[in-house]
């Protein structure tokens, strides 16, 4: 990879161009970095949130996130993303805003740099997608959303695109036009059935498989709204009362050192003495690597607490740039 006077950079057009608004892709990267994850072959020091007076929400944030990443075409980067949850109603952009700036791992020279809003998003719907192949039963149909903005929309595409067995998807946001507006989108796309729920628990409920994607800054999801069987994925990661990892069958993560910090559910219960490493049943890497089992029956019910790890961003990142390359795809820029 080396290149030591320019880089390469990629706007949202660019990675759109590669495919980057389709699944496919982040689902076979994020399964390649959940491998070199289980096998340690990688650097991930713990995220810093950088916050400020004024950051009124849990959402209003900037978060930086490197990595390395080992193995064929080894290389480093740095995630850098922005939220502040006003955005949309004060300035009519999207909540988060990212880029992601990649560099050699041999000179650690600057190699790229791209927009990654899009990469965000995708890639954390594709840790979905990954986890249900080994946590949600077998030819699911019945799956919930709760929150109805642009990461469910992401989400659901994704799980849409991977899971041919889904006929009918459960919607609840508090903002009952945003559950409409979702389902106008999605029904451009796909042949399934929309229901859109009166309230979280009703749609809980009704879901074989629930996601959560929201913004919510405290709890509110029952152990006692899960159905028998039900994969619950946490996305949004404040939504799930603690009960609910102390109850489940089985409680996986992406990664224990990032789900144990900040005081998240996980943390809380940690410093409270009611959960433990011990008690964790896998880090999802371990599933795909075959060392740690997935869903055993369709009895078990199952929680995933994804925190989004930089090695996700970043063996995302490398697949478009390398694409780039090989596609004559994107603008050089001089370093000096």
């Amino acid at each position: 990879m080396h290149n030591s006077d320019s880089l390469l950079y990629l706007s949202q057009s660019d990675i759109r161009q590669l495919g980057g608004d389709h699944s496919d892709a982040y689902v076979r990267a994020i399964e390649e970095g959940l491998k070199l994850h289980a096998e340690g072959n990688y650097v991930q020091p713990l995220k810093p949130y950088l916050r400020w007076s004024g950051a009124d929400h849990i959402a209003d944030r900037i978060i930086a996130m490197p990595c390395y990443l080992g193995g064929e075409n080894a290389i480093a980067g740095l995630k850098w993303i922005g939220s502040r949850q006003h955005n949309p109603a004060k300035y009519g952009k999207e909540r988060a805003s990212a880029v992601m700036v990649l560099n050699d791992a041999e000179t650690n020279y600057p190699v790229a740099l791209m927009e990654a809003s899009l990469i965000s998003g995708m890639r954390t719907a594709a840790i979905t997608a990954v986890a249900a192949k080994y946590l949600a039963k077998d030819n699911f149909q019945e799956l919930t959303s709760i929150g109805c903005g642009p990461i469910a929309k992401m989400q659901l595409t994704t799980l849409l695109q991977q899971f041919s067995s889904i006929k009918t998807i459960h919607l609840f946001d508090l903002n009952r036009e945003a559950a409409g507006r979702l389902v106008e989108e999605l029904s451009k796309q796909f042949d399934v059935k929309f229901n859109l729920c009166d309230s979280a628990e009703q749609a809980v409920r009704a879901g074989e498989m629930v996601i959560t994607c929201t913004v919510a800054n405290e709890p509110y999801l029952e152990f006692d709204w899960l159905q028998k069987g039900c994969f619950l994925a946490n996305v949004s990661i404040m939504d799930v009362h603690k009960e609910v990892f102390v109850k489940a069958d089985k409680v996986v993560v992406d990664d224990w050192d990032q789900s144990n910090r900040e005081k998240k559910i996980i943390n809380q219960l940690v410093l409270e003495g009611k959960f433990s490493r011990e008690q964790l049943h896998a880090e999802l890497g371990e599933l795909v690597t075959g060392e740690k089992s997935g869903r055993e029956n369709d009895q078990e019910i199952i929680l995933l607490n994804p925190m989004g790890m930089a090695i996700d961003d970043l063996v995302c990142a490398r697949y478009f740039y390398l694409a780039a390359k090989a596609q004559g795809v994107g603008t050089m820029l001089p370093l000096f």
